[in-house]
C-alpha cells in the first residue's frame, strides 16, 4: 500500500515536473520523471527498460550513467574510491544529470538511504518501490561478482545480509509515493498499479 504521506506534496512544483496521467486510453500517459527504488536484485533496471517501452519514453539506469561517466564499473569505483565516495558521485549524478521531460529512472539500491536522495526524488519525481522479500532476492542474485556489497557471500550469509540492510533501508524505502510487491511483477502490472496510484 502506498504511503501517501511520504514527503511528496502536490502543491510544489518540481522543475522537472509532477507525474501527468491521462486516461484517454488503456495506456498510462505520462509526463515527469518515475523513479524506482528497491534493493539489488528486485528488477528495478529490467522494469525500468519494461515500463518506459509501454509508456513510449526514455529509460535512464542511473548505475549505468555512472559507470559511462566515471569509465569504472561499480566495483571499480568502490575498490578506488570507498562507499563514501561512491554514494557521493552517486548522489551528485542523481541530482545534476540531464533527464528527458519524460522518463523511468531505475536507481541504485542504496541511492535512497543516503543523504538528502529520497526527499530529492519525491520532490521531483514519482518514486515507487520495488518491494520483494529476503529470501526471494537471495534467489535472484546470482552473479554477485559485480556488486562488492556481496561479492563473497553464500546463499545463507547473503540471507542474513540482506535482512539486516532491508531493515535499515526500508524506512528510507518506505517514503515512496507507491510501494508494489516485485515478486512476478510484470510491466503490465506495474503500469496500471501507478495509474490507479496517481489517478
Amino acid at each position: 500500500m502506498a504511503d501517501e504521506n511520504s514527503g511528496y506534496d502536490k502543491k510544489e512544483k518540481s522543475p522537472l515536473g509532477d507525474l501527468v496521467v491521462s486516461n484517454s486510453n488503456s495506456h498510462l500517459r505520462a509526463e515527469g520523471l518515475i523513479f524506482l527504488i528497491g534493493y539489488m536484485g528486485c528488477g528495478k533496471s529490467t522494469k525500468a527498460k519494461q515500463l518506459a517501452h509501454r509508456l513510449e519514453c526514455p529509460v535512464v539506469d542511473l548505475d549505468a550513467e555512472i559507470v559511462s561517466k566515471s569509465g569504472k564499473t561499480i566495483a571499480e569505483y568502490f575498490i578506488e574510491f570507498g562507499e563514501s565516495g561512491f554514494r557521493n558521485f552517486e548522489s551528485e549524478m542523481l541530482k545534476t544529470f540531464d533527464y528527458p521531460k519524460t522518463c523511468v529512472v531505475a536507481t541504485g539500491g542504496g541511492l535512497p538511504c543516503f543523504f538528502d536522495n529520497m526527499d530529492w526524488m519525491n520532490a521531483n519525481g514519482t518514486t515507487v518501490y520495488l518491494q520483494m522479500e529476503p529470501a526471494a532476492l537471495v534467489s535472484r542474485l546470482h552473479n554477485r561478482q559485480k556488486r562488492p556489497l556481496i561479492k563473497d557471500l553464500n546463499d545463507e550469509e547473503l540471507l542474513a545480509f540482506i535482512e539486516v540492510k532491508l531493515e535499515e533501508r526500508n524506512p528510507f524505502y518506505m517514503k515512496a509515493r507507491i510501494i508494489v510487491d516485485a515478486f512476478d511483477l510484470d510491466a503490465e502490472q506495474l503500469e496500471e498499479t501507478i495509474k490507479n496510484k496517481i489517478s
